[in-house]
């Protein structure tokens, strides 16, 4: 990662009056996950008078603060002075644990499985194999409270949105998007392909961190048959 690209191409432009957005281009990359990621642990150590929150997207990072006590000149020098301390071992740490996501493919939680098989002229077995092989990167979370949206799945079983959007998709789905993948943490509407359901609780009020994953997560899924996923169904937390 170089000097260029954490400032020289950096757009920084107000959003509202009380939100600034920080703009890395618009290449969805894991160069520019690495920076916005990098960018999220530096905000979740150091805030500064009158800050919020943030929220990272794919290739932005969007900062609420308080009008009372900041203003868009004096929120942006800040940014770019932590721009400025952002190191390169900073962009190169990388989020080593890897989250596991039981997921029960196929059948009633996985409905839409046979047609990705047949639009990509493949078995099921062998989209479930390819499917479960990866590990993934979370480029954010959006859509809804804890969703994510996962890239570095294998092409091979990239799919349409559904024409017609479900009324209800139930939480825990796993669905396919073009070429990307994600979870629905909670019920609700939704066109993407499922293919399967994880027993795990995406996102949770009662948790100290209520949604179990974040942007630069790392997550692979895991195969399990639908005795485990009742089992793990009755006794998970999310944890």
């Amino acid at each position: 990662m170089n000097e260029v690209k954490k400032t020289e191409n950096v757009s920084i432009y107000p959003l509202g009056e009380s939100a600034i957005v920080m703009e890395f281009g618009t290449q969805i990359d894991s160069e520019t996950s690495g920076l916005i990621s990098a960018i999220c642990r530096f905000l979740d150590e150091y805030s500064f008078e009158g800050f919020v929150e943030y929220v990272p997207a794919y290739t932005t990072v969007t900062l609420f603060y308080d009008i009372m006590v900041s203003d868009f000149q004096t929120t942006r020098s800040l940014l770019m002075e932590m721009l400025d301390e952002i190191s390169d071992p900073d962009l190169e740490e990388e989020i080593d644990q890897v989250v596991e996501i039981p997921v029960l493919y196929g059948g009633e939680t996985g409905r839409d499985l046979p047609f990705v098989a047949q639009y990509n002229g493949l078995t099921e077995e062998k989209v479930v194999s390819l499917h479960a092989s990866g590990t993934y990167l979370v480029h954010m979370i959006g859509f809804a409270p804890g969703f994510p949206y996962l890239g570095g799945m294998d092409e091979r079983i990239a799919v349409p949105r559904k024409d017609s959007p479900r009324a209800l998709v139930t939480a825990g789905s796993v669905g396919i998007a073009g070429k990307q993948t994600g979870i629905y943490p909670i019920d609700s509407p939704g066109g993407w392909q499922i293919i399967g359901q994880t027993p795990l609780n995406l996102f949770d009020l009662e948790r100290e961190h209520p949604a179990l994953l974040k942007a630069g997560c790392k997550v692979r899924f895991v195969a399990i048959d639908v005795l485990e996923f009742d089992q793990l169904k009755g006794g998970s937390d999310g944890n």
